[in-house]
């Protein structure tokens, strides 16, 4: 037994020191040698650019940006990180309510003109959720058309006619309950057009942490460089990444606010027939459906 550890011990490949190694071995033609000083014997280039790599990425990430980041770096990435999260709570919050409203409308409209009598179908309006546009918009003229019959003789009634004063009413209705649709798309635009720059802010400042660097170690090596320009390059990616979700739900909120908002106006236009004139012009009126 003892005799087959030996044998086994001697076929087993020793460990090879580098530095040792490299003494010993012949030379490559063309291959640059370095000298450590000192007893040691001299190392490859290309040896050494191999444990500098090694080094260099283990100075990349994440990670490595945070443990480095100073004042103005962690101001940056704070900055982005409030965007990031303002823009995912508007994107949520109108992609719901939009979503909500195109659900609710087309069987609030079937409703409330399919309704008996007027006052069904106001009550109709009422049980609507407040975020709901179309319902607050009829409420509204249905008011407007009943303050102007109760003040029938007086001085608004002889300044406005019937139909002036509900149009004017329902306008006002429409451009508020667009402007509540409107929400969110100021800073959606606004973090789509500066998350690039900030991130961009970030990367100057790395690239400025890399030069410090070099002027401080007094060498260009990627160990020296890579940490800041690792962190530069994840500003960059970071402030991407907050800027596109913004302008494609920008872009996506703009369009769909533009079919409801266009759906209230129409609707608005047959509230005013209505209550104007006591019908609509459109062959449907309260309790009836008449074909065209």
């Amino acid at each position: 037994m003892q005799d087959e550890a030996q044998v086994a011990a001697a076929a087993a490949p020793a460990a090879v020191d580098p530095l040792a190694q490299a003494a010993v071995d012949p030379v490559a033609p063309g291959t640059t040698m370095i000298d450590l000083g000192g007893d040691a014997p001299m190392v490859a280039l290309d040896d050494l650019i191999g444990d500098t790599d090694s080094l260099a990425l283990s100075k990349m990430g994440f990670a490595h940006l945070i443990q480095n980041i100073d004042v103005i770096g962690l101001t940056v990435l704070l900055t982005m990180a409030i965007m990031s999260i303002l823009t995912w709570f508007y994107i949520f919050h109108n992609a719901f309510r939009l979503w909500s409203v195109r659900r609710r409308a087309e069987k609030l409209l079937q409703d409330f003109w399919e309704s008996k009598a007027p006052a069904r179908a106001l009550s109709r309006l009422e049980e609507e959720p407040e975020y709901e546009p179309l319902s607050k918009i009829g409420l509204e003229a249905a008011q407007a058309a009943s303050h102007h019959a109760d003040n029938q003789g007086g001085r608004m009634a002889e300044a406005l006619s019937r139909h002036e004063f509900i149009d004017r009413s329902i306008r006002q209705s429409v451009a508020r309950e667009s402007s509540r649709l409107e929400s969110g798309l100021t800073l959606l635009a606004t973090v789509g057009s500066t998350a690039p720059f900030v991130g961009l802010f970030g990367t100057v400042w790395g690239i400025y942490h890399a030069l410090i660097g070099i002027s401080a170690s007094g060498e260009a090596s990627l160990d020296v460089v890579a940490g800041p320009v690792g962190e530069a390059l994840i500003m960059t990616c970071i402030g991407l990444g907050v800027a596109i979700p913004a302008v494609l739900a920008y872009n996506l909120f703009v369009r769909i606010n533009g079919e409801v908002i266009a759906q209230q106006h129409s609707f608005a236009h047959d509230l005013l027939d209505y209550f104007a004139t006591g019908e609509r012009v459109r062959p449907q009126r309260f309790g009836t459906r008449k074909t065209a």
